[in-house]
Formats: structure tokens, sequence, C-alpha cells
């Protein structure tokens, strides 16, 4: 019977982003491949199961912490994730998310849900997890190990950061994620 080595346990997921940072990562185009075949993609918005699985050797973890949600979920991603990484601006700065920090969460969902409704206009009362006050960038909530700035981050940005945490590096992708490349 042979003995192989498991591969690492990869995991990507968005809280409150716009999954560019997602498409940055499939704009790796073919050497995608390389990395699906170096790894096992156990949780991800293309992969289908409905806990975050433990025991995982690295999390991609794009969006700020923006609900309940997002809080609840980032404190299981690090409880089961021996690296995390905070991918794009939005995980890194709160960015975009973070806009609506001047404006109290009541106000928002009024002008979202009440005063721009032709019919209806009330606040959901089912599938909408409550929003925290502010919008906060993932390393406000949870500890984590490295950052990848970027809106996007450029795919060749994303490639290195990975295979150099497969092949047990230190990285090196500031030169990769400055403005304008």
């Amino acid at each position: 019977m042979s003995s192989e080595t498991a591969k690492p346990k990869v995991a990507t997921i968005w809280l409150d982003g716009c999954s560019g940072c997602h498409m940055s990562l499939l704009d790796t185009d073919e050497r995608l491949v390389d990395l699906v075949n170096a790894v096992d993609v156990i949780y991800s918005p293309i992969v289908d199961p409905k806990q975050f699985p433990e025991d995982v050797t690295v999390t991609l973890v794009e969006g700020a912490v923006s609900s309940e949600h997002d809080r609840e979920m980032a404190l299981i991603i690090r409880k089961n994730s021996k690296l995390v990484v905070s991918l794009g601006d939005c995980a890194v700065t709160g960015n975009v998310p973070a806009m609506r920090n001047a404006f109290k969460t009541t106000e928002l969902l009024d002008r979202a849900y009440k005063e721009n409704a032709a019919h209806n206009a009330k606040h959901p009362t089912v599938g909408l997890s409550p929003l925290i006050e502010k919008a906060q960038p993932l390393h406000a909530v949870i500890d984590v190990d490295l950052f990848l700035p970027g809106c996007p981050p450029p795919a060749d940005a994303i490639f290195t950061l990975i295979t150099d945490i497969l092949a047990g590096r230190e990285t090196q992708v500031t030169e990769l994620t400055r403005f304008g490349r």
C-alpha cells in the first residue's frame, strides 16, 4: 500500500465584497489547473459544502466583515485554518463596504428598503443577516497571517502568494501589488 502525502486543504470565501478577488484568482488562467492539482479545494463559492470544514491549510478571505454572519464566519475560519489570508482591499482595509460607516445601520436599511421602494416598503424579515454597526477589515475581528492588497489583487500576485505558501517560502508579493500594475 503506497503512502501518499495529503494535499494541502485550501478554502476560499467572500464576506462583504464583490467577488472581484475571486475573479482575479480565476484570471490565473491555465496556472489554475496546476494549483488545483496541487491542493484539495474543500470550500469555496464553487464548492457546495454547507459548513466550513476543519483542519484547513490556508483560507483566502475576500471581503469586509459587515454583518453578524460575516463575523461568525470569520471566527470559524480562524479556528479551523492554519493560515488566513486577507485577500483584497475590502478584507485588508474595509474599502468599499466601509463607506457605509458614516451612517447608522438603520439609516442604511431605511434608505434601501423603505425610501426607495415603490411597493412593500419594509425591512426584510428573512434572508438578511443583521448588520454590525461598522464594516471592518478582517484583522479587526480575527488574527490574519498574510495580507494581499489590491482591488482586486492582480492574478500574478495571487498565484505567487499561493505557490509561495505551498512551497513553504516567505512570500514577497508587494512588488506585484503596487498601484498601476
